[in-house]
């Protein structure tokens, strides 16, 4: 029986939001990754450490929600992402697409607990649609030879969303 994916969001331990990925990060969990992140963001919230020890695997779209994370943070100015506890298959990932750049080298502040409420958000075809069409251009943002990789992805996003206006 596999694990339900499910992101932890703790706020209160220390300067930074702490977020914990429990399961694979994919389309499905993005939406309530990126939407938490920007209520945060707006509420004046400048670092992000993302805990990806118990995340086995990441999708794209999970992989560009990051990135976006991280280029919200530096349109706003001051912000800081860690993504930490990487496993080995995590780390080529990101650094396959060259989203590594874009995370704090610096070490991470320090989490004083490990508590956390899950972060619960349900998402519709329009809007987890629109999350994966952001974060794939995330990606192509960061590193323009990703292009080629999300050409289908995002045509095939596109095409979808032109048709469901046309209804």
């Amino acid at each position: 029986m596999s694990v339900q994916p499910t992101i932890f969001a703790d706020m209160e331990s220390g300067p930074a939001v702490w977020i914990r990925v429990e399961g694979k990060g994919t389309f499905q969990n993005s939406p309530g990754l990126k939407d938490f992140s920007c209520r945060m963001i707006e509420g004046g919230r400048r670092e992000f450490v993302v805990d990806l020890q118990h995340c086995p695997a990441m999708d794209s779209t999970f992989m560009g929600t990051l990135a976006g994370l991280a280029l919200r943070l530096r349109d706003v100015g001051g912000g800081e992402l860690w993504v930490v506890n990487r496993n080995e298959r995590n780390d080529e990932l990101l650094q396959g697409l060259g989203l590594d750049a874009l995370f704090s080298t610096q070490p991470a502040p320090q989490m004083d607990g490990c508590g956390g409420d899950a972060i619960h958000h349900s998402a519709d075809k329009a809007v987890t649609r629109e999350v994966m069409r952001e974060a794939h251009e995330a990606c192509v943002e960061v590193n323009p030879k990703n292009a080629v990789h999300f050409r289908d992805v995002l045509d095939f996003l596109n095409a979808s969303a032109e048709k469901d206006a046309a209804k």
